[in-house]
């Protein structure tokens, strides 16, 4: 029997939950986020297909997804709920015969199984978890984790799709490159500056022209991409946080030094008692802000020692703000320390997040 990599991606998680609470809102635009208030600032987190329609996506505006869609029905986030229902998912997939499941968010996990007959346990899978959530999922189907990713967009929803070495090319090739898992549309522009605009062009792009441009490490992992080459193995040691973060979206600009750096030190106390219950200190803080109107940067820096004080990591993002030598309105800040591997030392944090998948 051979090896195969499934990736489970629920459908509209976030909504599909607020929608199987409330059934009456089934074949409505719904859109969940913040506080469910689009006079507040706050971001989409999901929409159901119905509200993407009008162009509703994670990540917008509420305000602005309101404008797009003013029939749809605005939900605010409840993170137990989405913790509840991802909880029995993730149970649900490790009952599968013989699989092997790496929870990778809240909606999503790749599925190591050995089978002839993957599309079968697929769809074995969707049967199970709909049962026992009465959630939908797709699933897609890869010999690699890369390809079964990609794999899972052409399932959507409620399907699957299978991606391999002997269709790769086939499915994705002349697909630009912001098409791949990992390749937003700021490195699919730089791509472009280098003449590469589909994922065939960058399969075969000349890997000096990539490190050139990206370094030695990231631009042979962006060749690999463009040719769906990746790990096929699935991991499923019990995920241990590398990281810790507070982000806050500000209802009013900040806009003066007492206000900003009073709003620092308030999210590295917040952090600080995360990392705490961890029992493991910040090795590396991590700046994000969002200027007015929208401008997000990010900078990061390694501490000379590992630390629970929230001064030290409170004084560091703030420097790490002045050397950025921007004096616009700030409207978000967000904090993020980054620890100590459990076993002693610094170790960078592995991807495992939150989110409304498509």
């Amino acid at each position: 029997m051979a090896q195969w990599v499934l990736h489970v991606d629920m459908d509209q998680f976030i909504a599909a939950v607020e929608i199987l609470r409330r059934p009456d809102l089934a074949g409505l635009p719904v859109i969940v986020g913040g506080r469910g208030d689009p006079t507040e600032r706050a971001v989409v987190s999901t929409a159901s297909y119905e509200a993407r329609e009008f162009g509703v996506h994670s990540g917008m505006p509420l305000k602005t997804a309101v404008r797009r869609c003013p029939q749809a029905v605005l939900l605010p986030v409840d993170a137990p709920a989405y913790d509840a229902a991802s909880a029995v998912v993730m149970h649900t997939l490790r009952a599968v015969p013989g699989a092997v499941v790496e929870v990778i968010g809240w909606d999503e996990a790749f599925v190591g199984i050995e089978t002839d007959d993957p599309e079968q346990v697929a769809r074995a899978a969707q049967t199970a978890v709909l049962a026992s959530t009465g959630l939908h999922c797709s699933v897609g189907i890869g010999d690699t984790k890369v390809r079964a990713k990609i794999a899972t967009e052409f399932g959507k929803p409620r399907g699957t799709f299978r991606l391999t070495r002997e269709n790769w090319f086939a499915v994705m090739g002349d697909r630009p490159t912001k098409d791949l898992w990992g390749v937003g549309s700021r490195i699919s522009q730089r791509l472009a500056e280098l003449g590469v605009t589909t994922v065939r062009e960058l399969a075969q792009a000349p890997e000096e022209r990539l490190v050139a441009e990206f370094g030695p490490n990231t631009g042979p992992h962006f060749g690999r991409l463009g040719r769906g080459v990746s790990s096929n193995v699935v991991d499923d040691t019990p995920w241990v946080p590398r990281a810790h973060g507070r982000e806050t979206t500000y209802q009013q600009n900040l806009t003066t030094a007492d206000e900003i750096s009073g709003a620092v030190r308030a999210l590295a106390a917040q952090v600080v008692e995360d990392i705490r219950r961890e029992g493991r200190a910040c090795a590396r803080v991590q700046l994000k802000v969002r200027f007015a109107p929208f401008f997000t940067v990010h900078r990061s820096r390694k501490l000379t020692e590992t630390t629970f004080d929230p001064e030290v990591i409170g004084e560091t993002a703030l420097d790490l703000l002045r050397r950025l030598a921007d004096d616009r309105p700030i409207r978000l800040l967000g904090l993020r320390a980054e620890m100590v591997a459990p076993e002693g030392g610094y170790e960078p944090p592995r991807t495992h997040g939150r989110r409304g998948n498509p």
